[in-house]
């Protein structure tokens, strides 16, 4: 990989790469996001943020909430193949919004993305509800991606209280275990506002994503709203798009 720029910031580091065609983020050694115009799936943890928006795609997703930018993969892929009228992104960091907007082509005009802490934002938000909220909010530590924000109760009601009735919430874990005790499957009250829960993974990645869906849905249902979609046909040999989903309630 080539290096395209750099910059240290208050003792951070932040460099993008090259790597054949795509561009990627990499803030103190973490890989943050990739882009590639003419391949917008990257084969990452990205795809997977992205996907849950096909377990029911007869409804219409509109609006939705990125918590957690980087440099924009999954909003590429949303505007692409979900074509919802509003895609807003809360980013806290200053360097990867300028590194999203100057390297990874971050501007649309049915991308709106704002500077500020995600969790206090979405906390004092008073404004129209979202179909779909993707919470991939993560820090460095040692090197490594950390979560910003717990999976608890209150974390979930905030979310709940601003997605719509049909909507869903995709958040990405660093284990599985953080993912099963995510309030979403261990906490009753709520855990009782979805009626279907996955996993999905790669084995390109560790991370596990999950989707909480307010309605029901399937795998089976997933892959053939995929299949369906130009460009997403996981059955196509040339397809870049490898996951493994699993119900989990």
């Amino acid at each position: 990989m080539a290096l395209l720029w750099q910059k240290i910031v208050a003792g951070v580091s932040y460099e993008v790469r090259t790597a054949g065609a795509s561009v990627r983020l990499y803030t103190d050694g973490v890989f943050h996001s990739q882009y590639n115009p003419n391949q917008l799936l990257t084969g990452h943890v990205w795809d997977l943020l992205m996907l849950p928006a096909f377990f029911y795609p007869g409804h219409a997703i509109n609006r939705v909430l990125v918590l957690g930018v980087g440099g924009g993969a999954v909003m590429h892929m949303l505007r692409h193949f979900v074509s919802p009228a509003s895609i807003v992104g809360v980013e806290l960091n200053p360097v990867h919004i300028s590194v999203a907007r100057r390297f990874f082509g971050l501007q649309h005009k049915s991308i709106e993305i704002i500077e500020g802490d995600a969790v206090d934002w979405l906390l004092n938000y008073k404004g129209e509800k979202f179909d779909m909220i993707i919470d991939d909010l993560f820090a460095e530590r040692n090197g490594e991606p950390v979560s910003v924000v717990a999976a608890n109760r209150k974390w979930f009601s905030c979310m709940l209280k601003n997605l719509s009735s049909d909507g869903l919430i995709v958040r990405n874990f660093i284990s599985r275990q953080e993912l099963i005790n995510s309030a979403g499957l261990s906490n009753e009250h709520i855990a009782g506002k979805f009626s279907s829960v996955f996993q999905l993974t790669s084995h390109y990645n560790e991370n596990f994503v999950a989707a909480y869906l307010r309605e029901k849905s399937t795998g089976n249902e997933l892959r053939k709203n995929l299949t369906a979609t130009p460009g997403l046909n996981p059955d196509l040999k040339t397809s870049r798009l490898r996951y493994r989903v699993r119900r989990l309630a």
